[in-house]
């Protein structure tokens, strides 16, 4: 089940602010991961395609990793389905992903010769803004990244916003 459109006041965007939001509840399978990033893609070129709001080709793919590698995770160690929350809200695409499991995720140190598990560290890089929080079941993982060319029409570009944990410098 999915559920896109605008939000107004009262899904969290501000006066002149250009927001959406698309939610989706994703099956434990072996297709939730490719069906995920799909869904993310469609996403961003819906919001071209009915809203006019131009999206950059890196911002489609650098939300496209972003969904792969969260979603990935909550498969692998979470049992049952996902819940995926794709979210714009002026210039900044933020990703938030629901499992099953409370335990919080941590980054390992890097390590070049580790293969594999570098999931979160990759999500780190790429994203201004981190968080984990547990839920009453489960936990909620968001990353938000500003993808400077999405400006509706007729509006000039939001700006930076300080993103869930603050600048890249700031993040714990």
């Amino acid at each position: 089940m999915s559920q896109a459109g605008p939000l107004g006041e009262d899904g969290g965007a501000g006066a002149g602010r250009f927001s959406l939001q698309s939610t989706v509840a994703l099956e434990g399978d072996c297709t939730t991961i490719a069906q995920a990033r799909h869904l993310a893609v469609d996403f961003l070129r819906g919001i071209q395609s009915e809203y006019s709001v131009a999206v950059s080709q890196r911002c489609m793919e650098l939300t496209q990793l972003v969904v792969s590698e969260l979603v990935t995770n909550a498969r692998k160690y979470a049992p049952g389905p996902v819940l995926m929350d794709l979210r714009i809200d002026g210039d900044v695409v933020e990703v938030v992903v629901w499992d099953s499991d409370p335990v919080l995720p941590l980054a390992r140190a890097a390590d070049a010769g580790r293969v594999g598990q570098h999931g979160l560290e990759i999500v780190m890089a790429v994203a201004e803004g981190f968080g984990a929080q547990r839920e009453p079941v489960g936990k909620r993982i968001k990353a938000a990244s500003p993808c400077s060319t999405m400006t509706p029409p007729g509006q000039a570009p939001v700006g930076r916003m300080g993103l869930l944990c603050g600048s890249r410098a700031g993040r714990p």
